[in-house]
Order: C-alpha cells, then sequence, then structure tokens
C-alpha cells in the first residue's frame, strides 16, 4: 500500500494526484510537438475538473499558469501562453505602513479631527457659528453611541475646546440637544406583524380591539 507521507508533495490539491502524474508524464516526452498535444489534453482534463473556472475571462491563460506550477516550470512547451513569473508569484507583498496618527478622543474617531480643522479656517459668521454648534452636538451624539448611560455637556464643550486648540469658542448661551432626544433617535424601531413601527404608535393602539369579518 502507498501512503500519502510517501509521495511527492502536491503543488495544487484541487486537481488531484493524477493530473500530477499526467504533467510529471508529458515532462519526460522527448519529442516537442508529442509534449505540446500532451499538454494540451492535461489542460483540457483540467478545465473539466473545474468547469466554474470557464465563467472567468482568462481562465484558458489561468489553466496553463497552473500548469507551469505544477510542473515546478520544468514543463518546456510553446504553450499559447507564456510560463507565469515564479519570483513574482512567490513574491512576499509590501509591507503596509501602519497610520502613526493618533486619536485624541476615541469615541469621536479621526475623521472629526479634520472637520473641527475646517471649521477652524470658516471666516467668522453665521455658517461659522451653525457648523460649530453641528460639530458639538455630533460630538455629543458620538459620546452617547459609546457610552448610554450618561453625558455631561460641560464635559462636551471641554473636548470641543480641547480638539480645536481653543480656537473655537462657542456661544455662552448654546446648549446642545437633550441627551434623551438623541437616545430617542438613535433608538431602533421595534418590529410589529412584520412591520417597523414605532412604541408611539405600539402604544397609542394597544388594547384595541378589531371586529373579525
Amino acid at each position: 500500500m502507498e501512503y500519502n507521507t510517501k509521495r511527492n508533495h502536491l503543488e495544487m490539491p484541487e486537481y488531484g494526484r493524477n493530473i500530477q502524474k499526467m504533467i510529471l508524464y508529458a515532462i519526460s516526452i522527448e519529442d516537442k510537438e508529442r509534449r505540446l498535444k500532451v499538454a494540451q489534453v492535461i489542460v483540457n482534463i483540467m478545465s473539466q475538473m473545474h468547469p466554474k473556472v470557464k465563467e472567468q475571462g482568462d481562465y484558458k491563460q489561468k489553466l496553463w499558469d497552473h500548469l507551469y506550477i505544477i510542473s515546478d516550470w520544468k514543463l518546456q512547451v510553446e504553450g499559447p501562453y507564456p510560463p507565469p513569473s515564479k519570483e513574482v508569484l512567490y513574491s512576499k507583498p509590501e509591507r503596509v505602513p501602519y497610520s502613526e496618527g493618533k486619536i485624541k478622543f476615541k469615541p469621536y474617531g479621526k475623521n472629526i479631527e479634520a472637520v473641527i480643522e475646517k471649521a477652524i479656517a470658516y471666516d467668522e459668521g453665521p455658517e461659522k457659528e451653525a457648523f460649530m454648534k453641528g460639530i458639538a452636538n455630533h460630538l455629543k451624539k458620538s459620546y452617547l453611541n459609546w457610552n448610554r448611560d450618561s453625558v455631561n455637556d460641560d464635559l462636551i464643550f471641554e473636548h470641543f475646546k480641547e480638539m480645536s486648540d481653543g480656537k473655537l469658542k462657542l456661544d455662552e448661551a448654546f446648549k446642545l440637544n437633550e441627551t434623551n432626544d438623541i437616545l430617542a433617535k438613535n433608538k431602533p424601531k421595534k418590529k410589529y406583524g412584520g412591520k417597523q413601527q414605532d412604541n408611539k404608535y405600539h402604544h397609542k393602539n394597544k388594547g384595541r380591539k378589531y371586529k373579525q369579518n
């Protein structure tokens, strides 16, 4: 009995050992033309084993690439496509550097810092004032998404001031949106009878009797 541990390593297990044996046989053929014909037959068998590969536009080239890979680039034939580059195929991808930018306050994310920088560049006026108020309310909303238990408006104002390096100043009379209103808007709607209905609609119709036809 022949054990797999004593057999040659399978370069591409999805094609099985018989395909690999066929390719090894093709490598041993001395006649150039006959070797090419055998290679073409092997490629056709490979396509029959994996018919879904035909859904890809370049499936023929991919099959020939697999043929060369299984042969460990030892199969010398003048096929319709050149062998893939072994160096490129097995080369390691370039290392992607991590962003070194630090987030001052994680509940708000990194993008809000860019928004604040944009607000700083605004000319003084009602548009800038409205922009700053929108940012401050967004900070409170983001903080509540991170910590739904409670939030102190003075803390939000302090974060707003620190994130803008004191360059943005809100009107002292300005008040943030109420916490309950923000939580109510963020609260997911419940489903009744396969349709989404909010709690207000549900309580309004609770207990109402419907006549049956």
